[in-house]
Protein backbone atom coordinates (compact mmCIF):
# COMPACT_ATOMS: atom_id res chain seq x y z
CA UNK A 1 0.00 0.00 0.00
CA UNK A 2 1.48 3.02 -0.85
CA UNK A 3 0.83 5.30 2.32
CA UNK A 4 1.48 8.63 1.71
CA UNK A 5 1.55 10.51 5.31
CA UNK A 6 4.67 8.18 5.74
CA UNK A 7 6.44 9.09 2.74
CA UNK A 8 5.83 12.58 3.48
CA UNK A 9 7.45 12.47 7.09
CA UNK A 10 10.38 11.57 5.21
CA UNK A 11 10.72 15.30 3.89
CA UNK A 12 10.51 17.41 6.59
CA UNK A 13 10.32 20.66 4.58
CA UNK A 14 6.77 19.38 3.91
CA UNK A 15 5.88 20.61 6.49
CA UNK A 16 6.93 24.35 6.96
CA UNK A 17 4.60 27.43 5.95
CA UNK A 18 5.52 29.60 3.16
CA UNK A 19 3.28 33.28 4.11
CA UNK A 20 1.45 31.78 6.73
CA UNK A 21 0.03 28.82 4.50
CA UNK A 22 0.84 24.99 4.41
CA UNK A 23 3.60 24.81 2.04
CA UNK A 24 2.51 22.63 -1.36
CA UNK A 25 5.85 22.31 -3.50
CA UNK A 26 4.90 21.87 -6.91
CA UNK A 27 7.85 22.94 -8.53
CA UNK A 28 9.36 19.63 -8.60
CA UNK A 29 10.34 19.76 -12.25
CA UNK A 30 12.85 22.28 -11.86
CA UNK A 31 14.26 20.15 -8.43
CA UNK A 32 13.01 18.10 -5.66
CA UNK A 33 13.05 17.96 -1.50
CA UNK A 34 15.59 15.57 -0.27
CA UNK A 35 14.31 12.64 1.99
CA UNK A 36 15.83 12.63 5.61
CA UNK A 37 17.48 9.54 4.83
CA UNK A 38 19.90 11.32 1.97
CA UNK A 39 20.70 14.36 4.39
CA UNK A 40 21.50 11.84 7.11
CA UNK A 41 23.91 10.06 4.88
CA UNK A 42 25.44 13.13 3.68
CA UNK A 43 26.11 14.41 6.91
CA UNK A 44 27.25 11.33 8.05
CA UNK A 45 29.97 11.05 5.68
CA UNK A 46 31.27 14.41 6.13
CA UNK A 47 31.76 14.02 9.91
CA UNK A 48 32.82 10.29 9.92
CA UNK A 49 34.48 9.59 6.80
CA UNK A 50 35.75 12.77 4.76
CA UNK A 51 39.01 12.10 2.76
CA UNK A 52 39.58 12.69 -0.41
CA UNK A 53 39.03 9.36 -2.83
CA UNK A 54 41.31 7.20 -4.85
CA UNK A 55 44.91 6.72 -4.52
CA UNK A 56 44.91 7.23 -1.02
CA UNK A 57 46.41 4.63 1.18
CA UNK A 58 44.78 5.49 4.63
CA UNK A 59 41.89 4.06 6.40
CA UNK A 60 39.20 6.92 5.60
CA UNK A 61 40.51 7.65 1.92
CA UNK A 62 40.04 3.49 1.74
CA UNK A 63 36.38 4.28 3.47
CA UNK A 64 35.35 6.92 1.18
CA UNK A 65 36.72 5.48 -2.03
CA UNK A 66 34.30 2.37 -1.27
CA UNK A 67 31.31 4.49 -0.60
CA UNK A 68 32.02 6.40 -3.40
CA UNK A 69 31.93 3.31 -6.10
CA UNK A 70 29.63 1.56 -4.24
CA UNK A 71 27.40 4.22 -5.51
CA UNK A 72 28.23 4.27 -9.04
CA UNK A 73 27.19 0.68 -8.24
CA UNK A 74 23.66 1.66 -7.42
CA UNK A 75 23.60 3.53 -10.49
CA UNK A 76 24.41 1.06 -12.20
CA UNK A 77 21.42 -1.36 -11.04
CA UNK A 78 19.18 1.30 -10.82
CA UNK A 79 19.58 2.08 -15.01
CA UNK A 80 20.56 -1.46 -15.79
CA UNK A 81 23.98 -0.88 -17.16
CA UNK A 82 25.98 -3.95 -18.29
CA UNK A 83 29.10 -1.99 -16.55
CA UNK A 84 29.89 0.59 -14.12
CA UNK A 85 32.32 1.33 -17.18
CA UNK A 86 29.82 3.06 -18.33
CA UNK A 87 28.64 5.46 -15.50
CA UNK A 88 30.50 8.65 -15.37
CA UNK A 89 29.63 11.12 -12.66
CA UNK A 90 28.98 14.90 -13.44
CA UNK A 91 27.29 18.13 -11.88
CA UNK A 92 24.10 17.16 -13.55
CA UNK A 93 22.26 16.65 -17.12
CA UNK A 94 23.71 19.86 -18.45
CA UNK A 95 27.37 18.80 -18.48
CA UNK A 96 26.73 14.95 -18.94
CA UNK A 97 24.59 16.45 -22.29
CA UNK A 98 27.80 19.01 -23.01
CA UNK A 99 30.19 16.08 -22.44
CA UNK A 100 29.32 14.36 -25.18
CA UNK A 101 28.70 17.58 -27.15
CA UNK A 102 32.24 18.04 -26.73
CA UNK A 103 34.00 14.61 -26.80
CA UNK A 104 31.60 13.10 -29.20
CA UNK A 105 31.51 15.99 -31.73
CA UNK A 106 35.72 16.70 -31.08
CA UNK A 107 36.39 12.87 -32.28
CA UNK A 108 33.24 11.73 -34.81
CA UNK A 109 31.63 14.89 -36.22
CA UNK A 110 33.37 16.92 -39.45
CA UNK A 111 31.98 19.95 -40.96
CA UNK A 112 29.36 19.60 -42.55
CA UNK A 113 27.74 16.31 -40.02
CA UNK A 114 24.21 16.53 -38.89
CA UNK A 115 23.06 16.20 -35.13
CA UNK A 116 18.60 15.93 -34.62
CA UNK A 117 16.85 17.22 -31.85
CA UNK A 118 13.75 18.33 -31.54
CA UNK A 119 11.14 21.12 -31.16
CA UNK A 120 10.80 20.63 -27.47
CA UNK A 121 14.47 20.28 -26.37
CA UNK A 122 15.82 22.24 -22.99
CA UNK A 123 18.73 24.71 -23.42
CA UNK A 124 20.53 22.11 -22.53
CA UNK A 125 19.68 19.92 -25.41
CA UNK A 126 20.36 22.78 -27.44
CA UNK A 127 23.31 25.22 -26.69
CA UNK A 128 25.71 22.53 -26.80
CA UNK A 129 25.27 21.82 -30.43
CA UNK A 130 25.16 24.94 -31.52
CA UNK A 131 28.65 25.59 -29.52
CA UNK A 132 29.48 22.43 -31.70
CA UNK A 133 28.63 24.16 -34.66
CA UNK A 134 30.32 27.34 -34.22
CA UNK A 135 33.30 25.32 -33.49
CA UNK A 136 33.40 22.27 -35.86
CA UNK A 137 30.76 23.79 -38.50
CA UNK A 138 28.37 20.76 -37.80
CA UNK A 139 24.72 21.15 -38.75
CA UNK A 140 21.70 20.99 -36.49
CA UNK A 141 18.32 19.45 -38.09
CA UNK A 142 15.39 20.67 -35.93
CA UNK A 143 12.38 17.77 -35.71
CA UNK A 144 8.86 19.46 -35.53
CA UNK A 145 6.31 18.62 -33.06
CA UNK A 146 2.63 18.83 -33.55
CA UNK A 147 0.25 21.28 -32.09
CA UNK A 148 -0.86 19.16 -29.53
CA UNK A 149 2.82 18.98 -28.18
CA UNK A 150 4.17 15.49 -30.05
CA UNK A 151 7.21 14.36 -32.06
CA UNK A 152 6.25 14.31 -35.55
CA UNK A 153 7.81 10.83 -36.36
CA UNK A 154 7.26 10.71 -39.77
CA UNK A 155 9.05 14.23 -40.22
CA UNK A 156 12.00 12.80 -37.77
CA UNK A 157 12.39 9.68 -40.12
CA UNK A 158 12.68 12.25 -43.13
CA UNK A 159 15.24 14.20 -41.11
CA UNK A 160 18.20 11.28 -41.33
CA UNK A 161 20.92 11.49 -43.73
CA UNK A 162 24.34 9.49 -44.73
CA UNK A 163 25.84 12.81 -42.49
CA UNK A 164 23.33 12.26 -39.69
CA UNK A 165 25.79 11.50 -36.53
CA UNK A 166 24.03 11.63 -33.57
CA UNK A 167 20.27 12.14 -32.60
CA UNK A 168 19.99 13.85 -29.03
CA UNK A 169 16.48 14.07 -27.42
CA UNK A 170 14.48 14.37 -24.50
CA UNK A 171 12.35 11.51 -22.88
CA UNK A 172 9.74 13.50 -21.45
CA UNK A 173 9.06 17.65 -22.15
CA UNK A 174 10.27 19.45 -18.98
CA UNK A 175 7.63 21.68 -20.52
CA UNK A 176 4.73 19.80 -21.33
CA UNK A 177 5.22 16.45 -19.76
CA UNK A 178 4.99 14.61 -23.18
CA UNK A 179 6.37 11.17 -23.24
CA UNK A 180 7.86 10.42 -26.43
CA UNK A 181 8.28 6.92 -27.85
CA UNK A 182 11.53 7.07 -26.72
CA UNK A 183 11.99 3.00 -28.00
CA UNK A 184 10.82 3.48 -31.18
CA UNK A 185 12.98 6.98 -32.02
CA UNK A 186 16.34 4.48 -31.08
CA UNK A 187 15.19 1.85 -33.17
CA UNK A 188 14.59 3.98 -36.14
CA UNK A 189 18.05 6.19 -35.85
CA UNK A 190 20.02 2.55 -35.29
CA UNK A 191 18.16 1.51 -38.23
CA UNK A 192 20.51 4.48 -40.26
CA UNK A 193 23.24 3.16 -37.91
CA UNK A 194 22.83 6.64 -35.93
CA UNK A 195 23.48 6.62 -31.85
CA UNK A 196 20.89 8.14 -29.59
CA UNK A 197 21.45 10.73 -26.44
CA UNK A 198 18.84 10.52 -24.10
CA UNK A 199 18.00 13.77 -21.80
CA UNK A 200 16.36 11.58 -18.86
CA UNK A 201 16.58 14.39 -16.85
CA UNK A 202 12.65 14.36 -16.18
CA UNK A 203 12.01 10.57 -17.10
CA UNK A 204 14.37 9.46 -13.96
CA UNK A 205 12.43 10.25 -11.42
CA UNK A 206 9.14 9.23 -12.66
CA UNK A 207 9.62 5.67 -14.11
CA UNK A 208 11.95 2.75 -14.51
CA UNK A 209 14.80 3.35 -16.42
CA UNK A 210 16.79 0.17 -18.63
CA UNK A 211 18.52 1.11 -20.41
CA UNK A 212 19.60 -1.88 -22.15
CA UNK A 213 16.01 -2.55 -22.85
CA UNK A 214 16.20 1.06 -24.67
CA UNK A 215 19.48 0.28 -26.19
CA UNK A 216 20.21 3.76 -25.73
CA UNK A 217 23.67 4.57 -26.39
CA UNK A 218 24.11 7.33 -24.02
CA UNK A 219 21.81 8.51 -21.06
CA UNK A 220 21.71 11.99 -18.88
CA UNK A 221 20.02 12.48 -15.64
CA UNK A 222 20.36 15.12 -12.66
CA UNK A 223 20.88 14.00 -8.93
CA UNK A 224 18.28 16.84 -7.48
CA UNK A 225 15.49 15.83 -10.02
CA UNK A 226 15.29 12.51 -8.12
CA UNK A 227 15.06 13.45 -4.95
CA UNK A 228 18.97 13.56 -4.28
CA UNK A 229 21.64 16.11 -4.17
CA UNK A 230 22.28 19.12 -6.30
CA UNK A 231 25.51 19.11 -8.41
CA UNK A 232 25.75 15.66 -8.90
CA UNK A 233 24.47 13.72 -11.97
CA UNK A 234 25.21 10.59 -14.46
CA UNK A 235 26.06 10.13 -17.82
CA UNK A 236 25.52 6.73 -19.29
CA UNK A 237 27.60 5.92 -22.50
CA UNK A 238 28.06 1.91 -24.27
CA UNK A 239 31.70 1.34 -24.03
CA UNK A 240 31.75 1.63 -27.42
CA UNK A 241 31.03 5.39 -27.78
CA UNK A 242 33.06 6.08 -24.16
CA UNK A 243 36.57 4.31 -26.00
CA UNK A 244 36.59 6.51 -29.11
CA UNK A 245 35.72 9.93 -27.14
CA UNK A 246 38.58 11.83 -25.91
CA UNK A 247 38.24 13.40 -22.16
CA UNK A 248 36.33 16.09 -21.13
CA UNK A 249 38.46 17.93 -18.68
CA UNK A 250 42.00 17.42 -17.91
CA UNK A 251 43.61 17.41 -14.54
CA UNK A 252 44.31 14.35 -11.68
CA UNK A 253 42.56 11.41 -11.69
CA UNK A 254 41.44 11.09 -15.42
CA UNK A 255 45.27 10.29 -16.26
CA UNK A 256 47.21 6.95 -16.63
CA UNK A 257 50.82 9.00 -16.98
CA UNK A 258 51.86 12.15 -17.47
CA UNK A 259 54.99 13.80 -18.30
CA UNK A 260 56.36 16.90 -20.50
CA UNK A 261 56.23 15.02 -23.64
CA UNK A 262 52.69 13.17 -23.31
CA UNK A 263 50.04 11.82 -20.99
CA UNK A 264 48.55 8.84 -21.32
CA UNK A 265 44.83 8.66 -19.91
CA UNK A 266 42.68 6.27 -17.42
CA UNK A 267 40.62 3.78 -17.92
CA UNK A 268 36.54 4.38 -18.52
CA UNK A 269 35.10 5.68 -16.67
CA UNK A 270 37.42 7.76 -14.92
CA UNK A 271 39.17 9.33 -17.94
CA UNK A 272 35.79 11.22 -17.95
CA UNK A 273 36.14 12.66 -14.77
CA UNK A 274 39.32 15.12 -13.66
CA UNK A 275 39.78 16.22 -10.42
CA UNK A 276 38.50 15.39 -7.12
CA UNK A 277 34.56 14.22 -7.17
CA UNK A 278 31.62 15.13 -4.97
CA UNK A 279 31.62 12.22 -3.22
CA UNK A 280 29.75 12.91 -0.56
CA UNK A 281 27.12 13.82 -3.04
CA UNK A 282 27.36 10.53 -4.72
CA UNK A 283 26.91 8.87 -1.49
CA UNK A 284 23.80 10.94 -1.62
CA UNK A 285 22.59 10.12 -4.63
CA UNK A 286 22.94 6.41 -4.53
CA UNK A 287 20.76 6.90 -1.02
CA UNK A 288 18.16 8.72 -2.53
CA UNK A 289 18.02 6.23 -5.94
CA UNK A 290 17.84 3.45 -2.91
CA UNK A 291 15.13 5.12 -1.28
CA UNK A 292 12.90 4.95 -4.42
CA UNK A 293 13.47 1.59 -5.56
CA UNK A 294 12.57 0.76 -2.19
CA UNK A 295 9.17 2.49 -2.62
CA UNK A 296 8.01 0.40 -6.02
CA UNK A 297 8.21 2.30 -9.57
CA UNK A 298 4.32 0.44 -9.92
CA UNK A 299 2.94 2.06 -6.90
CA UNK A 300 4.75 5.82 -8.04
CA UNK A 301 3.59 5.58 -11.30
CA UNK A 302 0.35 4.87 -10.30
CA UNK A 303 0.18 7.42 -7.37
CA UNK A 304 1.98 10.09 -9.96
CA UNK A 305 -0.43 9.76 -12.75
CA UNK A 306 -3.70 9.85 -10.58
CA UNK A 307 -2.36 13.19 -9.57
CA UNK A 308 -2.04 14.61 -13.27
CA UNK A 309 -4.82 13.28 -14.35
CA UNK A 310 -6.73 14.61 -11.21
CA UNK A 311 -4.98 17.57 -11.94
CA UNK A 312 -6.67 18.31 -15.38
CA UNK A 313 -9.88 17.52 -14.94
CA UNK A 314 -10.32 19.33 -11.52
CA UNK A 315 -8.30 22.37 -13.73
CA UNK A 316 -10.34 22.03 -16.73
CA UNK A 317 -13.88 23.48 -15.36
CA UNK A 318 -11.68 26.77 -14.83
CA UNK A 319 -12.85 29.90 -17.14
CA UNK A 320 -10.06 30.56 -19.58
CA UNK A 321 -8.35 27.39 -19.08
CA UNK A 322 -5.43 26.44 -21.77
CA UNK A 323 -3.38 23.75 -21.26
CA UNK A 324 0.02 23.70 -23.23
CA UNK A 325 1.20 19.83 -23.94
CA UNK A 326 -0.89 16.11 -23.35
CA UNK A 327 0.50 16.02 -19.57
CA UNK A 328 1.78 12.54 -20.11
CA UNK A 329 4.04 12.50 -16.70
CA UNK A 330 3.77 14.17 -13.89
CA UNK A 331 3.74 18.02 -15.21
CA UNK A 332 0.61 20.13 -16.14
CA UNK A 333 1.66 23.35 -18.37
CA UNK A 334 -0.98 25.92 -18.57
CA UNK A 335 -2.62 29.36 -19.16
CA UNK A 336 -5.87 31.36 -17.89
CA UNK A 337 -7.52 33.68 -19.83
CA UNK A 338 -5.57 36.56 -20.16
CA UNK A 339 -3.25 36.31 -16.59
CA UNK A 340 0.29 36.76 -17.21
CA UNK A 341 1.95 33.75 -15.99
CA UNK A 342 4.59 35.53 -13.65
CA UNK A 343 1.44 37.11 -12.11
CA UNK A 344 -0.42 34.06 -11.47
CA UNK A 345 2.71 32.33 -10.41
CA UNK A 346 3.41 35.45 -7.90
CA UNK A 347 -0.12 35.56 -6.48
CA UNK A 348 -0.33 31.58 -5.95
CA UNK A 349 3.07 31.79 -4.14
CA UNK A 350 1.21 34.37 -1.42
CA UNK A 351 -0.71 31.17 -0.57
CA UNK A 352 2.01 28.94 -0.08
CA UNK A 353 1.21 27.87 -3.96
CA UNK A 354 5.20 26.83 -5.38
CA UNK A 355 4.72 26.41 -9.12
CA UNK A 356 7.27 27.26 -12.01
CA UNK A 357 6.40 30.17 -14.62
CA UNK A 358 8.02 31.24 -17.31
CA UNK A 359 10.15 29.81 -20.40
CA UNK A 360 11.37 27.28 -18.75
CA UNK A 361 14.36 27.04 -20.65
CA UNK A 362 12.46 26.11 -23.64
CA UNK A 363 12.67 29.48 -25.74
CA UNK A 364 11.26 27.34 -29.17
CA UNK A 365 9.23 25.37 -27.80
CA UNK A 366 7.60 28.70 -26.31
CA UNK A 367 7.55 30.31 -29.52
CA UNK A 368 6.14 27.39 -31.39
CA UNK A 369 3.07 26.72 -29.09
CA UNK A 370 2.46 31.04 -29.72
CA UNK A 371 3.13 31.74 -25.99
CA UNK A 372 5.85 33.71 -23.99
CA UNK A 373 5.73 31.39 -21.16
CA UNK A 374 3.68 28.99 -18.89
CA UNK A 375 2.81 28.51 -15.46
CA UNK A 376 4.06 24.70 -14.39
CA UNK A 377 2.84 22.36 -11.71
CA UNK A 378 5.26 19.04 -11.82
CA UNK A 379 4.48 16.15 -9.03
CA UNK A 380 6.21 14.05 -6.68
CA UNK A 381 5.87 10.87 -5.08
CA UNK A 382 4.83 13.01 -2.06
CA UNK A 383 2.44 14.87 -3.60
CA UNK A 384 -1.56 14.56 -2.44
CA UNK A 385 -4.99 15.01 -3.64
CA UNK A 386 -5.69 17.73 -1.38
CA UNK A 387 -2.56 19.81 -2.70
CA UNK A 388 -4.24 19.34 -6.22
CA UNK A 389 -7.54 20.72 -4.44
CA UNK A 390 -5.60 23.82 -2.99
CA UNK A 391 -4.23 24.29 -6.25
CA UNK A 392 -7.44 24.44 -7.84
CA UNK A 393 -8.65 26.51 -5.71
CA UNK A 394 -6.00 28.79 -5.52
CA UNK A 395 -6.17 29.62 -9.27
CA UNK A 396 -10.13 30.24 -8.94
CA UNK A 397 -9.11 32.79 -6.43
CA UNK A 398 -6.82 34.59 -8.53
CA UNK A 399 -8.78 34.39 -11.68
CA UNK A 400 -11.66 36.36 -9.77
CA UNK A 401 -9.10 38.89 -9.14
CA UNK A 402 -8.61 39.61 -12.79
CA UNK A 403 -12.35 39.25 -14.01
Amino acid sequence: MYDIERIRQDFPILGREVYGHPLIYLDNGATTQKPRCVVDAMTDEYLNVNANVHRGVHFLSQQATELHEQARETVRQFINASSTTEIVFTRGTTESINLVASCFGQALMQAGDEVIVSEMEHHSNIVPWQLLQSRRDISIKVCPITDEGRLDLATLERLFTPRTRLVSLCHVSNVMGTVNPIREVIAMAHAHDVPVLVDAAQSVPHMAIDVQQLDCDFLAFSGHKVYGPTGIGVLYGKEQWLDRMPPYMGGGEMIDRVSFERTTFNQLPYKFEAGTPDYVATTGLARALDYVSALGWSDIEAHEHGLTVYARQQMASIDGMRFIGPSDDAVVSFLVGNIHHLDLGTLLDRLGIAVRTGHHCAEPLMHRMGVEGTVRASFALYNTRQEVDTLVAGIRRVARMFA
